[in-house]
């Protein structure tokens, strides 16, 4: 009995000690594992053996989480599988680490440059495995690192770049599919020419471009900001060049990979559901592919079409630009005749062009930078390097500028070289001819040089006059190339002064979307204050649905589209620009239809932009419209979103009654357009607001619904309506709605329909207020 416990106990133990053994971190020479063996990170994060990938037979040597068996992060034998268990892994008195198949033949090993007196190969708990002399630690001295040699996963601290003095290139690839680890069709790696760019390419050609590093990100990633995950690092020295990414928190795990598709994407593992979970992906879009617009032409997914030349360029085939095939870019309208009067066109908010065919200098200032372009035939634009602070450094373009795209938030500035006659209607530095007007560099946008578009305008004739604004004229124009523009000549008594259009100015020359009108330029020549948009055939939303004849070219349909537009335009402004911009002057008029009735918001000269976390802001010069205020901002000059989310409900009322809530009248009550709206939706008789030519009985439930959001718009209290957000959420889904409140404004209104005094008394729910500029 004694000797079967004492065989027992030394079986035990013997069977702890192998168990011990086959999970130690450390290989030394001249030993192996085999297949069903381990080695564990010292932290216990990650293991390497052999594994086969999903149903695949095949049998491999790899690196995966611990946590994870099946996050296989790096692979030994990709291209060269063995077709058995009988795999062994080896390290040589030399260092060089093996792996042999069943004959004893190499299937796999490393190369190393030079020989190791105590050679060992240890898997540590970044996940890197390497070979080195002993107890060696320092990186410098490793023999071999399988971070040296990327598959299709980066790990923290895992690079990607040239060692510029040996050569090595560190390139991720992705596996063929999910259960074949060789070598796959898309590789991600830094292009050394020129300034450094990371592409993401299929065999030899590129497919898609992070681009350039500029001090704080890569071009191309214009709204990645700090986060509570990783932080991305570039290096570029004398030795090397890379990026890499580190963790914020050590204690969470994150991988970055590229997938047989070639979509690179994030993962986060989740302790709570024991699971990683995608975090980030870069699943393209049109602008995101590669030179999708070719040469001197811009990509921008908010507009339709998305391509668009260059100021001073032209389709290089028309017929082809046409049919949506951008591919060939544009060309130079007029060619540059080198040092005889070339200058710049300022663009912002860009993910910058191609940089392999571009120059740079850390030290040059940007005049510095834009003298050397001047001086040098071959450049074609010029920018900073690092935009960190006020911007540094000088990157200069010596060939086509191709991969141009145009962001709603985010970007840089690139000035673009172009022909003295494209400077005709712009003055070289534009930013000083607004210096009187408190503009300078943040206009964003050209000078118009007066002469040009007194020309463009027939000298401002009555012929070309479209109507007369709030603060002045607008008259339709033409330019020399064919192109047809609306200008809006501020009145020298006009309520707009230098506050007001500096104020228009910068905030839309900031802003991109399909649903806002685009300022092409500005002019402040001889006290003038001018702004020139592009034009808008079908004019205002208010000439169509309170016109008896033309609002019956609009269907419920149109309706529909316009009501989603204007959302879409306005959740822009609120959430998704590079400021939070409340309109304050939202109404039908202010909705300009383009040749397919698409609206875009205009007339931005009474908006305000909040900055950081502030939501509400308040005023004792309360300017707008009647009938489109908030009772808030009407009565204690408070605004918010929620005061443009009341205008949009007005509008919503509007567009679908056909009916102006200023004004209205009914012989049965002396309520406005809102006040009827509610009346007839409590007593469940909210069709009758329709005209019945509008509505047939397949749309009663959706024009229900467009009514009832547009009552939630316009409640009494800012916190009962919805954000835009919620807003377009309700417009583009069945979600179910809330039930409304009563509405702003609902009482008996007793005003006389004249505001057109300053100081006109306005009366709401028996409070009267004064100290107006409303229109």
């Amino acid at each position: 009995m004694a000797e079967a416990c004492t065989y027992f106990f030394l079986s035990s133990l013997l069977f702890s000690l192998l168990e011990t053994s086959n999970s130690l971190d450390t290989l030394p020479s001249n030993q192996s594992i085999r297949d069903g063996d381990t080695l564990v990170s010292a932290g216990g994060t990650f293991e390497m053996g052999f594994f086969s990938p999903g149903s695949s037979k095949s049998r491999y040597v790899g690196i995966w989480y611990a946590i994870s068996s099946g996050t296989v992060v790096w692979v030994a034998n990709r291209d060269t599988p063995l077709n058995d268990h009988s795999g062994v892994l080896t390290i040589t008195d030399e260092g060089v680490l093996a792996l042999l198949n069943s004959t004893n033949n190499v299937v796999w090993s490393t190369n190393i440059s030079r020989t190791a007196e105590n050679p060992v190969a240890q898997l540590l708990d970044t996940g890197n495995l390497v070979v080195k002399d002993g107890n060696v630690d320092d990186p410098e001295r490793f023999l071999w690192q399988s971070f040296d040699y990327p598959c299709d996963t980066l790990l923290p601290k895992m690079k990607i770049g040239r060692d510029l003095v040996t050569g090595l290139d560190r390139i991720m690839s992705s596996w063929k599919s999910t259960e074949d680890p060789a070598r796959g069709d898309f590789t991600v790696r830094l292009d050394p020419r020129g300034l450094p760019q990371r592409v993401l390419m299929k065999g030899n050609t590129i497919k898609a471009r992070t681009g350039s590093w500029n001090g704080l990100r890569f071009t191309g990633y214009p709204g990645v900001t700090r986060n509570p995950v990783f932080d991305y690092e570039f290096v570029m020295n004398q030795n090397e060049v890379y990026f890499d990414f580190t963790l914020v928190n050590t204690s969470v795990f994150s991988r970055y990979t590229i997938n047989p598709s070639g979509v690179a994407q994030r993962f986060v593992w989740m302790d709570r559901t024991r699971s990683w979970e995608l975090y980030a992906t870069s699943q393209p879009d049109a602008c995101q592919t590669y030179a999708f617009c070719g040469a001197y032409a811009t990509c921008d997914r908010d507009n339709s079409p998305a391509c668009a030349c260059l100021k001073g360029f032209l389709p290089k085939s028309p017929k082809d630009w046409k049919s949506i095939d951008w591919s060939d870019g544009c060309v130079r309208r007029t060619p540059l005749v080198c040092n005889i009067g070339d200058g710049f066109l300022k663009y912002t908010g860009l993910k910058l062009p191609d940089t392999s065919s571009s120059w740079f200098n850390a030290t040059l200032s940007l005049d510095e930078c834009e003298g050397l372009c001047l001086k040098n035939c071959s450049c074609t634009a010029y920018s900073n390097l690092d935009i960190r602070g006020k911007g540094s450094g000088c990157l200069l373009w010596l060939g086509k500028l191709i991969d141009t795209v145009v962001y709603s938030q985010g970007g840089q500035d690139l000035y673009i070289k172009v022909a003295s006659s494209e400077l005709g209607m712009t003055k070289r530095r534009p930013e000083k001819d607004c210096e009187n007007e408190g503009l300078k560099e943040d206009m964003e946008l050209p000078i118009i040089d007066l002469t040009a578009i007194a020309n463009a305008t027939n000298n401002f004739s009555s012929n070309n006059k479209l109507g007369e604004g709030g603060f002045g004229p607008v008259y339709k124009g033409t330019l020399p190339e064919g192109q047809v523009i609306a200008v809006k000549r501020l009145s020298t008594n006009s309520g707009q002064g230098p506050i007001e259009f500096i104020n228009e100015v910068k905030l839309i020359a900031k802003l991109q979307h399909r649903n806002l009108v685009k300022l092409l330029g500005c002019c402040t020549e001889e006290n003038e204050k001018i702004l020139i948009y592009e034009y808008m055939p079908n004019k205002s939303l208010e000439s169509f649905i309170f016109d008896e004849t033309k609002s019956k070219l609009l269907d419920l349909r149109k309706r529909i589209d316009i009501i989603g537009g204007i959302a879409k335009g306005l959740l822009y402004l609120h959430e998704d620009s590079r400021l939070r911009v409340i309109h304050r002057d939202l109404k039908a008029s202010n909705i300009l239809l383009d040749m397919e009735m698409n609206p875009k918001i205009s007339d931005f000269g009474l908006a305000r932009s909040f900055q950081g976390d502030q939501i509400v802001s308040k005023t004792h010069r309360i300017v707008g419209t009647y009938g489109y205020m908030s009772p808030e901002y009407a009565v204690h000059g408070q605004y918010s979103v929620k005061s443009d989310v009341f205008s949009f409900g007005v509008l919503v009322l509007e567009i679908l009654s056909g009916k102006k809530n200023r004004g209205f009248c009914h012989p049965d009550h002396h309520l406005n357009l809102l006040g009827h709206a509610w009346r007839l939706w409590i007593v469940d008789r909210a069709m009758e607001l329709i005209d019945e030519s509008v509505v047939d009985a397949h749309t009663r439930s959706e024009v229900l619904r467009l009514i009832q959001v547009g009552l939630l718009c316009v409640q009494q209290r800012p916190e009962d309506r919805p954000n835009m957000s919620y807003v377009v959420l309700m417009l583009g889904s069945e979600v179910l709605l809330p039930i409304p409140r009563q509405p702003g404004f609902y009482a008996d209104l007793s005003v006389a329909d004249s505001p057109s005094s300053n100081n006109a008394t306005y009366s709401a729910n028996g409070i009267s207020i004064s100290t107006f500029e409303a229109r």
